[in-house]
């Protein structure tokens, strides 16, 4: 049963991307727990104001350009990111020519097999990491992410991880591999450890982000490489963990 949210709530967007999940839960793609991880993000979305900050816009502009100069890119899917951003997932894959794989902490194989089912449903095409295709293994993690697609996270230059995921971040990160997340808490470990980190709601970020590679798509790569060695991650930390520490600090009312 999906819940009437009127337009005119105050808070329509946020209710709407909770019945998202709500809604993935039902359908075999989200745990339990993938709902109090999104409400703990919630809460820094909150102090951000909801919006998009221009620190979030530099490190998405930073991101399409290492996407765009990686030889082998592949976009790391979990259940709440499958539930909040289905169609945007596989614009991103064309847009930047990554692959898709499935990878779970909470695994299990009917719900691989519900996100690879889902996102074949809305167009994508070989999706990786499912079922016997998981016989690659990431060194220094334990768990059940630690098995991965030999075609896919494996071999990649690139991974893009939305939503947190501090071990597998370090994890990938010694292998040599570039990873960019996307994590509304500044100080986590996902956050300060990837290569390039998104500070902003993942709904917001990926229609920007697809919107920025096609505009980019015309730069030379010495031009593409000059934005990324420009973009320092944890000086754009700092500045979305001051915005954070504003917001908690300012409050108005409106009576």
């Amino acid at each position: 049963m999906q819940f009437n949210i009127p337009q005119d709530h105050p808070r329509a967007e946020s209710l709407r991307v909770r019945e998202m999940l709500v809604e993935g839960l039902r359908g075999g793609l989200v745990v339990e727990e993938g709902l109090i991880a999104h409400g703990r993000g919630e809460t820094f979305d909150y102090l951000l104001g909801e919006k998009t900050t221009l620190s979030a816009i530099m490190a998405i502009k930073a991101t399409a350009a290492m996407l765009l100069t990686s030889s082998h890119p592949i976009i790391s899917v979990n259940g709440n990111f499958a539930a909040l951003c289905g169609k945007e997932i596989i614009e991103l894959s064309r847009a930047c020519g990554a692959l898709i794989e499935v990878n779970l902490f909470y695994h299990s194989v009917n719900r691989e097999r519900a996100i690879k089912c889902y996102l074949e449903r809305l167009g994508a095409t070989d999706v990786l990491g499912t079922g016997k295709d998981r016989t690659a293994t990431i060194p220094y993690l334990n768990g059940e992410r630690k098995h991965v697609d030999p075609r896919g996270i494996a071999i990649a230059d690139t991974v893009f991880v939305p939503l947190e995921d501090g071990d597998r971040t370090e994890a990938l990160k010694k292998m040599g591999k570039k990873v960019i997340a996307v994590d509304l808490n500044p100080l986590s470990r996902t956050s300060v450890h990837a290569t390039i980190c998104i500070v902003d709601n993942v709904v917001r970020v990926i229609p920007i982000l697809i919107q920025m590679l096609l505009e980019l798509k015309s730069e030379n790569r010495e031009s593409l490489m000059n934005m990324i060695g420009k973009f320092d991650n944890i000086m754009n930390l700092n500045e979305s963990a001051r915005l954070i520490r504003r917001g908690g600090s300012e409050i108005s009312a409106t009576i």
